[in-house]
């Protein structure tokens, strides 16, 4: 291991570069130190005149320089300067694959670190598969198989669904299967359906159905079979899983009727009202035992910051890095929410990029994940395209970029992808 430390640079980055994925299944702790340990190899190791200037890395170091910059006009500084913390992996990681000229990787070398992460994935839901059996052999709670019951509240079950998610494209994406990919695949499908996310659950579907549609190398007939099988399979499991059909009937039972009771999940005697997306955007007024299921939450969420651009003078810089909660918090007693929407961020990555870093904060990001998105379906690269359009669509209900891991997941994918060696340089 020393010697390939010492005389192959390359390999020694695949290997850091895979232990930072599978650090984001651990502790915060682990995934700084890993990024630490990376970035001061990489720099140790730059050679002189050979840089890698594409420009996609360019983007998140723009943002980055965005966010440095709202400090000048942040409403809460403490929080910008905790931000820009938090967020640093926007600067060093794309630095260094400029500066760092082995970084320009090979397909294999690229595959090396997704199946060494997605193996990871598969050990951490055989472990948390099997804590929930042992505590279900004394409890008989079937609950503790679904959700955050089934996994730790940090990473939480979005954050471990979209790990789960590109771990099970990679073994989806395998030609030719071992024995091993398929338990693996099926492990990892099991897993992702009882974390029960709907929303990439519902996303892995129809990327899952385009993949045997258009890129998968098998006959036509295969392919029908295929797509049929894993149809009927999301349907059963959403009919007949108590837990994943409740997640699902949810939205669909309160989105468009008002008023309807919040099912009695707790052992409190307070009645807890269902919020529609009608009421989310009209409603002058709440009650504090109100709830906002996750779309209604969404488009209140998506009210909220029209009202605050009005008016704000925001449209240009934004609040700052990190300062628009200051906003949500004024917005949630002016409609007299509980106190506890206020602590809630907008749950959409644009528009939490737009209320913090105004139209050119927004502008680059959607740069960036345009320039990723070409080069995936330029290089046709099925998992290049799934992780892109995953992100696309997952910041639609998610404010991805708040937690740290959701900053490394997406940079460390972004750059790899992006530094793939054409074919006139293989």
């Amino acid at each position: 291991m020393f010697k390939t430390i010492r005389d192959n640079t390359t390999q020694t980055l695949v290997y850091l570069l895979g232990i930072i994925l599978i650090s984001l299944l651990l502790k915060n702790i682990f995934i700084s130190i890993s990024i630490i340990v990376f970035l001061s190899f990489a720099f140790l190791k730059i050679k002189k005149g050979s840089f890698n200037l594409k420009s996609e890395f360019f983007f998140p170091i723009a943002l980055y320089l965005t966010m440095l910059f709202s400090l000048l006009w942040s409403i809460d500084v403490k929080s910008s300067l905790f931000g820009l913390q938090k967020a640093l992996p926007f600067l060093v990681v794309p630095l260094a694959f400029v500066l760092q000229s082995e970084l320009k990787l090979s397909r294999q070398s690229l595959d090396k670190i997704f199946k060494a992460f997605s193996f990871s994935v598969v050990l951490f839901a055989l472990f948390f598969l099997a804590r929930a059996f042992l505590s279900f052999v004394k409890t008989k709670d079937t609950a503790l198989f679904f959700y955050n019951n089934l996994v730790p509240i940090d990473p939480g079950a979005v954050y471990i669904s979209v790990f789960c998610s590109f771990a099970l494209f990679y073994f989806v994406q395998i030609t030719s299967k071992s024995h091993l990919d398929k338990v693996a695949l099926t492990i990892l499908t099991v897993f992702l359906f009882l974390l029960s996310s709907k929303s990439i659950i519902t996303i892995d579907f129809l990327i899952i159905v385009c993949y045997y549609a258009f890129f998968a190398p098998i006959p036509q007939s295969t392919k029908f079979i295929t797509i049929v099988t894993v149809t009927v399979f999301l349907f059963f499991s959403i009919l007949y899983v108590k837990e994943v059909k409740e997640r699902f009937l949810v939205e669909y039972e309160t989105s468009f009727v008002d008023n309807t009771l919040k099912s009695p999940i707790d052992t409190t005697n307070v009645v807890v009202h269902n919020v529609s997306i009608g009421q989310a955007w009209h409603n002058k007024k709440f009650k504090q035992n109100d709830f906002f299921p996750g779309a209604a939450l969404r488009v209140y969420q998506t009210r909220i910051f029209a009202e605050i651009l009005k008016k704000y003078p925001i449209l240009l810089t934004g609040s700052g890095l990190e300062a628009s909660q200051r906003y949500i918090r004024e917005k949630t007693k002016e409609y007299n929410l509980y106190y506890e929407y206020g602590n809630l961020n907008f749950h959409n990555q644009y528009i939490q990029t737009f209320a913090e870093l105004g139209i050119f904060g927004f502008l680059i990001l959607l740069l960036m994940l345009f320039a990723n998105i070409r080069n995936a379906f330029m290089n046709k690269d099925f998992l290049h395209i799934a992780f892109a359009i995953t992100m696309i669509m997952l910041f639609l209900s998610e404010s991805f970029f708040c937690r740290q891991r959701g900053i490394v997941f997406f940079i460390i994918l972004y750059c790899l992808f992006n530094s793939l060696k054409s074919k006139k340089e293989l």
